[in-house]
């Protein structure tokens, strides 16, 4: 099986000089995809700011860092100074909120899609290489830039594209690609006012408050990961010391099992302490690697005592261990990676920056630390044939749907979206109707979970469907993809599992009309209004 090796925020104000997101090991790559894959970005902020995009990174097959036009031609970049010199302005235009723009991945580069709001972003240039955005390093020229960015590598072997948290959390953004088979995959998308939520949730956070970086002008610009805030003076540097210790001592008295791949049951690698360091073994008694007991730092960035080598045993070792120790498992699970999200982040202290984002994410699923994918926690998408991608930058605030507030909802052709005849019978038909007040047509918008719920259940799609037309249906609410819909910008209900919008079949002003999903295409059958 492919391994899929994370190399995710390790960049700061140096220069870069290697591919940055995502290497593929050991199956022979095979040419698949367009030669430039189209990728479309969506802007749902609800923000008027002008949006600047940018695609930098690495051709893969000559090492050259460079940066891609809108139409996907790779150009390296000049040479560079000491000290560094201004990079050309590369900036492809944006879309305006509620607007989209396609851009090209060259097949064979690995990079980030950079993304400013308001403001152009600052590049630098050394002859080593690319000096990039480091906000909460002092003095940097982004520290005013409302910007983030999303990381992918697309070569013979498939496309790979995620929404990093790692360094910071700034523009929430979903990701999605679309394979030869016209299937869908989408990740990133927070619950309603979920950003509000995240930052919210670390400023209530005892010691967490200035990890939350907010602009003269009020508007917040990120939260900083604990690693980059600690760096930046602005968090403790010993902040998980405590639990760091009580987790490593003990295994002085028990065996820590560590199963690194999920595809091979059958290799396993056992732990024990002897004073700061731990050693392991294989299953035949030899000694295999050893880790001295982890600062806060090495923890928050995955590095030094838990430096992860690009091999078969000590890197998924040291993988293993740091995500144990942000997810606060090690210590009370002694077989890892555990896989439970349900047992994450009840040490004390533990990473509050990393629950609070995973607590906010639809899918549960974040890139808060640079070994998230240990266990498939990731917001990541991946396909080995893909034919597009898109980024959709997400609704700052509540979107379209409010916070809770209960009101009818109405279509284009001032239709009331209504439960039929007022029952509560798992799978009655959801229809549109005319307004009439009723509870059948109270609706609300529940934040905490995304879900649109009437009569105490859920807006819910028919057998969890993703195909163009399946029903809409009252169902018990049961938190799975089928009951999820993200408010957007253009009035619209994305179901991310599906990819598909709630529609009114052909705009019908019949009432009684099922409603059903449908491909997003902003049309008036699926603008949707909760009054």
């Amino acid at each position: 099986m492919r391994s899929l090796r994370t190399l995710v925020g390790v960049l700061a104000a140096t220069a870069l000089t290697v591919p940055l997101v995502l290497t593929t090991g050991d199956t022979p790559a095979r040419a698949v995809g367009p030669s430039v894959l189209p990728v479309t970005v969506t802007n749902s902020t609800g923000r008027s700011d002008a949006v600047y995009l940018y695609v930098i990174g690495t051709n893969l097959s000559t090492g050259r860092l460079g940066y891609v036009s809108a139409g996907g031609t790779f150009t390296a970049w000049p040479a560079g100074s000491i000290p560094p010199s201004p990079a050309p302005d590369v900036s492809i235009p944006g879309p305006g909120n509620g607007g989209s723009t396609t851009i090209g991945f060259p097949r064979g580069f690995s990079g980030r899609v950079y993304f400013s709001l308001g403001t152009r972003l600052s590049f630098f240039l050394t002859p080593d290489g690319l000096v990039q955005p480091a906000p909460w390093a002092g003095g940097d020229a982004s520290h005013d830039v409302l910007f983030d960015w999303s990381e992918f590598t697309y070569n013979d072997a498939g496309l790979w594209l995620n929404s990093s948290q790692v360094d910071m959390f700034a523009v929430p953004h979903a990701v999605t690609v679309t394979g030869a088979n016209g299937v869908t995959k989408r990740t990133g998308d927070l619950v309603s006012d979920g950003r509000s939520a995240v930052i919210n949730g670390i400023k209530a956070q005892p010691g967490w408050a200035s990890t939350v970086v907010t602009r003269s002008d009020g508007t917040v610009l990120r939260v900083l990961s604990p690693g980059k805030a600690a760096g930046a003076g602005l968090f403790s540097t010993t902040y998980l010391d405590p639990y760091i210790t009580s987790a490593w001592n003990a295994y002085t008295s028990k065996t820590l099992t560590v199963v690194p791949f999920a595809d091979q049951p059958n290799t396993k690698f056992f732990g024990r302490t002897s004073g700061n360091v731990m050693t392991f073994t294989n299953t035949s008694g030899a000694q295999v690697a050893s880790f001295t007991k982890p600062t806060s730092a090495n923890v928050w960035g995955c590095d030094g005592n838990l430096q992860a080598p690009n091999d078969l045993v000590v890197g998924p070792i040291a993988r293993t261990l740091c995500a144990a120790l942000n997810r606060g498992t090690l210590g009370t699970i002694d077989t890892q990676p555990s896989l439970n999200a349900a047992d994450f982040y009840k040490s004390s202290p533990t990473n509050q920056y990393a629950r609070i984002l995973h607590a906010n994410m639809v899918d549960g699923k974040a890139y808060a630390f640079a070994f998230d994918d240990v266990g498939n926690f990731e917001s990541l998408v991946n396909d080995g044939d893909p034919r597009s991608a898109g980024i959709v930058l997400s609704p700052f605030g509540a979107g379209g749907g409010g916070g809770g507030t209960a009101g009818s909802i109405t279509n284009a052709n001032g239709l009331c979206l209504d439960n039929n005849a007022a029952s509560t019978a798992n799978g009655n038909k959801i229809q549109i109707w005319g307004c009439n007040g009723t509870v059948a047509q109270q609706w609300t918008f529940v934040a905490a979970g995304t879900t649109l719920r009437v009569q105490g259940k859920c807006l819910d799609i028919a057998g969890g469907g993703t195909a163009n037309g399946t029903k809409v249906q009252l169902w018990d609410c049961n938190s799975t993809g089928a009951q999820v819909w993200i408010p957007q910008s253009n009035g619209s209900y994305l179901n991310p599992q599906s990819n598909r919008c709630l529609d009114d079949p052909g705009a019908s002003t019949t009432p009684g009309t099922q409603v059903q999903i449908w491909d997003c295409n902003g049309s008036g059958a699926q603008r949707w209004t909760l009054h």
